[in-house]
């Protein structure tokens, strides 16, 4: 901070017959230089427990990215737990990647395999250097290997703090979560290459700022700016091991309890937010929500029960209904590969009418997309809860981890209905014939589908039939998952290692 100047000398009287001079504006204080790369590494890392590698390491195509080649690497620690941390200078020659900044960035990966830690990456590249050509492309090809070899190992988080081109958009797109400022961009070729080959007149924001990468699905997190970022990847952090396999870090909580089953309407057609919901059921202010403005129909959230880490997904009916569509599926898929690679128990929020229909949903490959979803719970091998809250139906029933994927307990709340379809749909195929020859076929409708509803939807034949395990009071939400992650707190793990895989 600037010290205030102080005046020397008496001040002046005015000139006899003038009007005193008005006051001069106050000099405005400099602006605060911008931080080092070592700064701001030393801001994502506690206090003190920085330790920099390869800081005389120097480029042998040029001199003018300096000391370490534009990028700083090293170990830090986070919350007490050790991780490998780099940061990116946009300083020099743009962030540019050349061989040597590619190899400390490797070095430091190969360092966090070894060590089985996190890697955290402040990411601001021009893309690859282009006085270095080839060079500075097998760079790239080297972080990548490295990546994908880390993937589903330990836990890599990419916060993008300036415009990032070509690999400096891939990279981050290969770890498993990206947090980007909302002075950042991420694009494969720069607006410049856009307007040069497209004659399209774009700038870096329009064409991949974060509110473009947040709707679909590249960008998890949005931070004002990088001190919030670094923040927003800190807490990220804290919900996750340090490596696959490794125990879950936990947290003192509270927790006041409420009843989640207040904020859902009786009416099926009603919407409400389901976050209101998970903040009943989880710690409170333990939820983090990931890509909130992508896929906005379904919800995926780190959250805490008891001071643990939970990945809970939920369908979110204040969008589309809580209905499934391409978008949900693949955004829902990832996250539900996340949490099984990492060791998160899995709290599912059913209430959906189903997946989208229509010839945009299947040119989109929702078939695909749905796929992909339900391979995901079948596959995962972590505790995996599903609560039904009011409606489960069809194939969504199934994909949203029922108990005949391999949920490890399922519940209803009382009110819920679990089928086919909703009963004023089946009764236009299970009775067409009652309704062809009803002298009031809205009237006949409404009674068939009250004795559908009844016959088939209850959340009684549902429990009677074992498709759920017990029907529960909502206000015993929150007790029920809590009971049944202790019950399942010595899940044997056997599924081989396997990366988490861009979907």
């Amino acid at each position: 901070m600037a010290e205030t100047e102080v005046p020397i000398g008496r001040p002046r009287a005015p000139f006899p017959g003038r009007p005193p001079a008005a006051a001069a504006a106050p000099t405005p204080a400099a602006p605060a230089a911008p931080l080092t790369t070592v700064q701001r590494l030393e801001r994502l890392c506690d206090p003190g427990s920085l330790r920099v590698l390869r800081s005389e390491v120097r480029s042998p195509f040029t001199d003018r990215a300096g000391d370490g080649d534009g990028v700083a690497v090293g170990s830090g620690e986070i919350d007490g737990r050790p991780v490998v941390v780099y940061a990116e200078d946009p300083k020099a020659l743009g962030g540019s990647l050349g061989a040597a900044h590619a190899m400390s960035i490797c070095r430091a990966m190969d360092i966090a395999e070894r060590a089985q830690v996190p890697v955290v990456g402040l990411v601001s590249s021009a893309g690859a250097r282009l006085q270095e050509g080839l060079a500075a492309l097998a760079g790239y090809g080297e972080i990548f290997h490295r990546i994908v070899k880390l993937s589903g190992v330990v836990p890599q988080i990419s916060v993008v703090c300036g415009p990032s081109a070509g690999g400096g958009a891939y990279a981050p797109a290969l770890t498993d979560l990206v947090i980007m400022t909302r002075e950042a961009a991420m694009f494969l070729t720069g607006p410049g290459v856009v307007r040069e080959v497209m004659a399209e007149d774009v700038d870096a924001a329009a064409l991949g700022g974060p509110r473009v990468q947040s709707t679909n699905g590249v960008c998890h997190l949005v931070g004002e700016d990088e001190a919030q970022a670094v923040q927003l990847a800190r807490r990220a952090l804290s919900y996750l091991p340090s490596f696959a396999g490794g125990p879950l870090p936990q947290r003192p909580y509270t927790h006041e309890h409420a009843d989640p089953g207040r904020h859902v309407p009786a009416e099926h057609r009603k919407v409400y937010d389901v976050r209101d919901v998970i903040g009943d059921v989880v710690d409170r202010g333990a939820m983090l929500e990931l890509a909130p403005r992508w896929a906005r129909n379904i919800v995926t959230a780190f959250a805490r029960v008891e001071g643990s880490p939970v990945g809970v997904l939920a369908n979110q009916p204040r969008h589309l209904g809580g209905v499934i569509d391409a978008d949900a599926a693949q955004k829902a898929a990832r996250f539900v590969r996340t949490c099984h690679l990492f060791g998160l128990p899995l709290v599912v929020l059913v209430d959906t009418p189903g997946f989208l229909p229509g010839t945009r949903q299947e040119s989109a490959g929702v078939i695909r997309h749905g796929a992909k979803l339900v391979h995901a719970f079948a596959e995962a091998d972590v505790p995996k809860i599903t609560f039904v809250l009011r409606k489960s139906y069809g194939g969504a029933h199934i994909a949203m981890n029922s108990g005949a994927l391999g949920a490890d307990m399922t519940f209803a709340w009382p009110a819920a209905q679990l089928g086919v379809m909703g009963a004023p749909q089946a009764v236009q195929f299970v009775n067409k014939r009652e309704l062809a020859a009803a002298e009031d076929p809205v009237a006949e409708r409404s009674r068939l589908a009250a004795i559908y509803e009844e016959q088939q939807l209850d959340s009684r034949v549902a429990a009677t039939g074992g498709w759920v395990d017990e029907r529960i009071d909502p206000a015993d939400t929150r007790d029920r998952v809590a009971w049944a992650m202790r019950l399942l707190a010595g899940r044997t793990r056997s599924t081989p290692r396997a990366h988490n895989i861009p979907l």
